[in-house]
């Protein structure tokens, strides 16, 4: 690995023209063919096997209408929908209007349907289309608000919610994406003192981006990814995009610094920190797309997302940024800037690592035991974790779908934003009344008789009378532990208890339902996942490292660090400590497949500081066998680069606290807490804590197992043109 990636990175330094004509074909090429693909991005949020998913596709074959994408309009008039004449005209016209728009099947009269709050003073219709959430467009929504707009100007509220209404009104990250770039900017400019070495790792990290955001575009004409990947994808990219070219452009310096020609120092930085990119960055795509691994397409669908633009960026860390550097060559200095940088930062910065280093290896024990503690306390909330979603209620005021749901909530209680729909297939001996219409009367008078339940609408038979449907409005709100707890009761004994003898199949559907059991399914599979994922990385750093304690202190520690960040999301969101730091007006419970894509992620990102700084740690030991040396030397030398490319991305993860979302606020202050948590406690405290009390014993392989395993030769950079290595080095380089 480390000679293919020597020559390829000489290779780049001088044909730099080529090999950026190249990628600009490329770019060009796979660009293009996204536009001219023209996938759309889908709301497809099927759960396969799970009884709400078999309730929709019950409701789907017996009651279209039910079955499609919907949005639930809401009226308000002060003086009484009812009553004001001027109210009930402009009611009566917009739901004309809206029966009038193109893929809308039935729009219920709030009047006829008896849609009105007890005061008089709120109404909503419900606008049902022919179309599913995935093949929903905004157009749709567009043209919906359009047709209520006359009512508006005649002095009612109107607001809208729903499925229809969720696909127009995605999450802006624009602002979060720039504040990222700008913290970038500002932390590389200080790291590096050079505008030109600050510019090639963006530029490096932007062009990545944009040809892996088109490569997801591609992939869409193959596998339906939902809308909210690209945002993830872009907060990933941005990140690993910049790193991974902070620690190819830090070794290059390096390399100057050391008397290396151009394409030496090109081709050492590429055998080197290229190589822990690409095993760094190999381990991200292997945990992202784990996420298969749940049984959820669109789940998997977003890891899928996800790890193209990481592997785009890892591509472009090895072969784009290689030939820039051969073009800028030692002009990496120019456009300096002293007054924010020290140049190579070989001075001070160092040595006060060197003397932290020191200090963690003699007091060893007393920084193991204070770190763990730490770690352990932010994790405890853990015990609490609750898996949900985040409902309208949660959203800023400053939308459509909060103003509604407050709406909704004020005239009918909060459970009529998330209606349950309890779907029954009929088997033949069971169609004909009275026996199907009795068990429907059994059902409707237990659902009526509960506590959780605030109202129960007639039941409905299919044209067909091979189905019927019943729809009950909970007491409490879709994102309330309470309502969770009405589902199971359904399923567990009112149902059954009603069913008695028949052999109706009956199912709780609706989309809370099927939040509760996403819930559920990602429950279920969040210890396989996890263990799937643990145990391919423990596998890949065995390989790379050639050594068992070393990969498993990784992966303990990486799970601690992430068990401290999902500590630190309970906390905020769930508890409320601090909410209103992140913009949220109220708890919430945590979105059911945030834990698992967050420890995707993290496990992946926290390999890249893992690998450079034990690679590093590896290299000294080989050449000295300086098993407490090795560790201060390599914490010197690597600390003030991890540090740097942490705080970028926390900068980019923390621009996406600031969207109206709290699902991305969500994700974004677990990355943020997690990697900054990774590049502080665990890497520059832990991790050389652990090293020292491990000395020797840390790089122990059986004989055996080392016959075995294939090599990778990480120790082995190609030798340079510089003239021979120090004593005690051979050819070794190892990577940074």
């Amino acid at each position: 690995m480390s000679q293919l990636l020597y020559r390829l990175g000489r290779l780049a330094a001088r044909r730099h023209w080529w090999m950026v004509g190249v990628w600009l074909v490329v770019a060009a090429a796979v660009i293009g063919s996204s536009q001219r693909a023209g996938a759309a991005f889908t709301n497809d949020y099927r759960v396969p096997g799970v009884e709400s998913q078999r309730a929709a596709d019950l409701l789907l074959r017996s009651f279209p209408a039910m079955a499609g994408a919907d949005a639930t309009v809401v009226f308000r008039a002060e003086g009484g929908v009812a009553r004001e004449p001027q109210a009930r005209a402009q009611i009566a016209a917009a739901v004309a209007e809206l029966r009038r728009q193109p893929h809308v099947v039935a729009v219920d009269d709030p009047l006829e349907a008896g849609t009105v709050s007890p005061d008089g003073t709120i109404a909503f219709a419900t606008v049902r289309s022919d179309l599913q959430p995935g093949e929903v467009t905004p157009e749709l929504f567009r043209r919906l608000d359009r047709a209520v707009e006359p009512a508006r100007r005649a002095g009612l509220t109107v607001e809208l919610r729903g499925a229809i209404v969720d696909v127009a009104n995605q999450p802006e990250t624009g602002a979060a994406e720039l504040f990222g770039l700008a913290a970038a900017v500002l932390i590389l400019l200080v790291a590096f003192g050079s505008v030109v070495a600050m510019g090639l790792p963006i530029g490096t990290a932007l062009v990545g981006l944009l040809v892996g955001l088109s490569g997801v575009t591609l992939v869409g004409t193959l596998v339906d990814i939902p809308t909210v990947a690209p945002l993830l994808a872009v907060m990933i990219g941005i990140g690993v995009g910049v790193d991974y070219a902070l620690f190819v452009v830090s070794r290059f310096r390096q390399g100057l610094a050391e008397g290396l020609t151009v394409p030496d120092a090109v081709g050492r930085a590429n055998a080197t920190a290229g190589q822990a990119v690409v095993f760094a960055g190999g381990t991200v795509v292997v945990a992202i797309l784990g996420l298969w691994l749940t049984g959820i397409p669109f789940v998997g669908a977003m890891g899928l997302a996800t790890a193209v633009v990481v592997a785009v960026a890892v591509l472009a860390a090895v072969t784009l940024l290689p030939a820039l550097l051969g073009l800028v060559g030692r002009g990496i200095d120019r456009l300096r800037l002293p007054a924010l940088g020290r140049g190579r930062g070989a001075g001070p910065a160092r040595s006060g690592w060197t003397r932290w280093g020191r200090s963690v290896d003699r007091y060893a024990w007393a920084y193991l035991l204070g770190a763990l503690v730490v770690l352990l306390a932010l994790a405890a909330p853990l015990l609490t974790l609750r898996l949900g979603t985040p409902d309208d209620g949660a959203l800023p005021p400053s939308v459509t779908q909060r103003r509604a749901y407050d709406l909704l909530a004020e005239g009918f209680g909060p459970g009529v934003n998330g209606p349950l729909l309890v779907a029954m297939e009929l088997p033949p001996g069971d169609r004909q009344a009275p026996d199907g219409r009795t068990l429907l009367d059994r059902l409707a008078r237990a659902a009526a008789a509960d506590p959780g339940v605030a109202a129960v609408a007639p039941p409905a038979l299919s044209p067909a009378g091979d189905a019927a449907v019943l729809t009950v409005v909970p007491r409490s709100s879709p994102q309330d532990q309470a309502t969770t707890e009405l589902v199971g009761r359904f399923r567990e004994q009112l149902i059954p208890a009603a069913r008695g003898d028949s052999r109706a199949r009956v199912y709780v559907g609706g989309l809370t339902a099927t939040i509760i059991d996403l819930a559920g399914q990602v429950g279920d599979r969040l210890v396989l996942f996890i263990g799937a994922v643990v145990g391919l990385s423990f596998l890949l750093l065995t390989v790379v490292f050639r050594a068992l304690l070393v990969p498993l202190k990784a992966a303990l520690l990486n799970l601690l660090s992430i068990g401290a960040a999902y500590g630190v999301v309970v906390a905020v969101f769930q508890w409320g400590w601090a909410k209103g730091l992140v913009g949220l007006e109220t708890t919430v419970p945590i979105m059911s497949f945030v834990p698992m894509l967050m420890f995707a992620i993290l496990f992946g990102l926290s390999m890249d500081y893992e690998v450079f700084l034990l690679s590093r740690i590896r290299e000294e030991y080989v050449a000295t066998g300086d098993a407490h040396g090795s560790v201060v030397t390599a914490i010197a030398a690597t600390a003030r680069v991890i540090t740097s490319a942490a705080l970028i991305m926390v900068c980019v993860f923390v621009g996406f606290v600031f969207s109206p979302d709290p699902v991305l606020k969500m994700v974004g202050v677990g990355l943020a807490v997690a990697v900054a948590i990774d590049a502080t406690i665990v890497r520059v405290v832990l991790v050389p804590a652990l090293m020292s009390l491990l000395g020797d014993r840390a790089w122990w392989l059986p004989r055996w197992l080392d016959r075995t395993l294939p090599s990778v030769n990480l120790d082995a950079a190609p030798p340079t043109r510089a003239g021979p290595e120090r004593p005690g080095r051979g050819c070794s380089e190892q990577a940074a």
